[in-house]
């Protein structure tokens, strides 16, 4: 097998980030638009990151957080993003670098990245694509921040197959 030395899959994964700085900067000046809203899943141990000491004792591995209704301050950086949510009744900053982020999904449209932040490889679908499974809310990796009740709760995507790029790579 023939070496890589331009590294397609480190230009794949920043371009693919760069996709998702864009998106939170676009959020940050304008709001969400009409019923977008996103899943966002981190490395809570991630160099970097910054939650409280409460919320990492809840979630020592990894963290999913929604941004929807109630956010506030969401700051974006070339390396992080910054952002206020309510977690139980009490508000929090997290800070979030990128390349702490396994996952991003926006249900309302089915878009979502993964990234395995170990080794490095990133995947990415959209409508006509794959998408990552989206979080359960149960699950003891969720933190969901205080938000509204409402019967419009994201569904997962029936059928939907996360395809890794290590598929299309000759061994």
């Amino acid at each position: 097998m023939a070496t890589d030395h331009i590294r397609y899959d480190v230009l794949a994964r920043d371009a693919l980030r760069g996709v998702l700085r864009q998106v939170l900067t676009d959020v940050a000046e304008n709001g969400l638009p009409g019923d977008h809203h996103f899943y966002i899943t981190f490395l809570s141990k991630a160099e970097g990151v910054k939650i409280s000491p409460r919320l990492l004792g809840q979630y020592p591995e990894e963290m999913t957080i929604i941004l929807q209704h109630q956010f506030w301050d969401l700051v974006v950086t070339p390396d992080r993003f910054e952002v206020g949510l309510s977690f139980g009744g009490v508000p929090e900053r997290l800070v979030v670098p990128f390349s702490a982020i396994k996952s991003f999904l926006d249900p309302s449209v089915q878009f979502g990245l993964q990234f395995e932040v170990g080794d490095q490889t990133v995947t990415g679908g959209d409508q006509t694509g794959a998408t990552p499974p989206l979080p359960a809310a149960a699950s003891p990796s969720t933190a969901v921040a205080d938000e509204p009740d409402t019967d419009d709760s994201p569904k997962p995507s029936e059928g939907a197959e996360v395809v890794r790029l290590d598929r299309f790579r000759k061994k």
